[in-house]
């Protein structure tokens, strides 16, 4: 049976930045948002090292607006300017919209979650779910408990409601 892997990209990411431009500020300027934005470089992390390339960089008046609500508008924002972009799929990854430092505070608030929850299954035996999150939020979880052999992770549900949920991985005892 042959693999499927994924096609690369046909264009560069930089080829698509004066568009994102052009359709941020249009969105901007439409929603009457105090926004103004930056493009920059990602610095990766020593424990990141799937640090996005590009970030669009959020300040302004209007800049906690975006991070009601666990990022919600921040989210959508990023994901109607990368589809009318006409971004390739295999692109998303590597650009990612961003404020106040603020994917990297909920990074490190999701992990600290995970080692909690885990310790909880751990101690407990119990399956332990997590609230729904997006692909990108559940990514960080399951890689923050991929090198944690007591516990296993798995993602479940559809749409807006899938969620983490951490297991034991040992089977779980038998109560007398």
């Amino acid at each position: 049976m042959a693999e499927q892997f994924a096609t690369p990209p046909t264009r560069p990411l930089e080829s698509y930045l004066e568009l994102i431009e052009r359709i941020l500020k249009e969105v901007l300027r439409a929603g009457r948002f105090e926004l103004s934005f930056t493009i920059v470089r990602g610095t990766p992390g020593e424990d990141e090292p799937e640090t996005p390339e590009l970030v669009v960089d959020f300040a302004g008046p209007d800049a906690d607006l975006l991070l009601e609500k666990n990022g919600a508008l921040l989210n959508a924002l990023e994901y109607v300017v990368l589809r009318a972009a006409r971004l390739e799929e295999e692109l998303f990854g590597r650009i990612t919209f961003d404020s106040n430092d603020w994917r990297s505070l909920r990074a490190e608030e999701l992990k600290l979650t995970a080692r909690i929850a885990a310790e909880r299954v751990i101690e407990t035996g119990d399956p332990f779910a997590l609230q729904p999150m997006s692909a990108r939020e559940r990514r960080i979880v399951h890689l923050a408990l991929r090198d944690l052999p007591a516990v296993r992770t798995a993602s479940e549900g559809a749409g807006a409601d899938r969620k983490v949920v951490i297991h034991s991985a040992s089977p779980p005892r038998r109560r007398r």
